[in-house]
């Protein structure tokens, strides 16, 4: 395995596989890397003859007041993780090379409507910023293959839609949630929650089980959101949201049979903001 951190070196790597007609897969990441992030990367290896995997923390995908200083920078510990996982190259830019004109000044890729609700209603700009790094790695890679989590579920709608928008040579693949054993999904926000805290976490994860339970049940969305709310609050979570929603776009649930339903929550447990979901259906 090895690392590069400028766009000339990516690329002549790449262009070698090319040339000996090898396929080859993008995990983009930022960094901090656990036992989810090495799921994907498996994912991308049975897909492809050569892997990729970015590290590296985007600016502008961080609102103000977010963890962007403090989010933990653990490069030597990723390249050895990722060694171990059969990744053939590590991308690791500086800032400087992802946005020569710097973030503030850099081009922008909006995705709109999809973007409004949820996360983006809560983090103003920050799926702005992830479109934006993610355009920018498939240009410099130009995978056949980019493998995302499910745990960032509006995320990866995101990202579908602008790859068929702007029609980009690159299929998106999901991934399952990877979860601890007791229920909690992986993050590397996980590691700021206290001992007592991270035994409280698990409440998300019971409280969408509830949801499913409930929808199963044939409850309205609407009484599973407020009451997945109130429960939230009884764990000592303080939740942004707790919706019940299309999987195919987010949107208010429809009256379709057959519609493929999802719940998301986003809660802060302390000083530490934690998303989850489950689909329904």
């Amino acid at each position: 395995m090895q690392t590069v951190t400028e766009i000339q070196a990516l690329r002549a790597v790449v262009r070698g596989w090319r040339e000996s007609g090898q396929a080859v897969g993008l995990v983009p990441t930022m960094g901090n890397l656990h036992a989810g992030h090495y799921s994907l990367l498996k994912q991308a290896r049975a897909r492809c003859d050569r892997v990729v995997a970015s590290v590296f923390v985007n600016p502008t995908q961080f609102g103000p007041g977010e963890d962007f200083e403090r989010y933990p920078r653990t490069l030597a510990q990723d390249q050895a993780g990722l060694a171990d996982h059969d990744c053939d190259v590590v991308f690791a830019p500086s800032v400087e090379t992802m946005y020569p004109f710097g973030p503030e000044q850099s081009v922008r890729v909006q995705v709109p409507r999809l973007t409004e609700s949820l996360e983006g209603a809560h983090r103003p700009g920050h799926f702005d910023g992830m479109a934006t790094v993610v355009c920018k790695l498939f240009n410099l890679v130009q995978p056949d293959v980019a493998v995302f989590g499910q745990k960032d579920f509006q995320q990866l709608r995101v990202i579908e839609r602008f790859v068929r928008d702007l029609g980009l040579p690159v299929t998106v693949l999901a991934a399952p949630i990877v979860r601890e054993a007791d229920g909690l999904a992986m993050s590397s926000r996980n590691q700021y929650l206290s001992p007592e805290e991270r035994k409280r976490a698990t409440g998300i994860h019971r409280t969408l089980l509830a949801m499913k339970t409930a929808h199963e049940a044939g409850r309205a969305p609407q009484e599973i959101e407020l009451e997945a709310v109130a429960q939230l609050r009884e764990l000592g979570f303080e939740p942004d949201y707790a919706a019940v929603r299309r999987s195919i776009d987010l949107g208010e649930p429809g009256v379709e049979p057959g519609e493929e339903r999802i719940a998301l929550i986003a809660a802060r447990l302390g000083a530490t903001r934690l998303i989850d979901n489950l689909l329904l259906n």
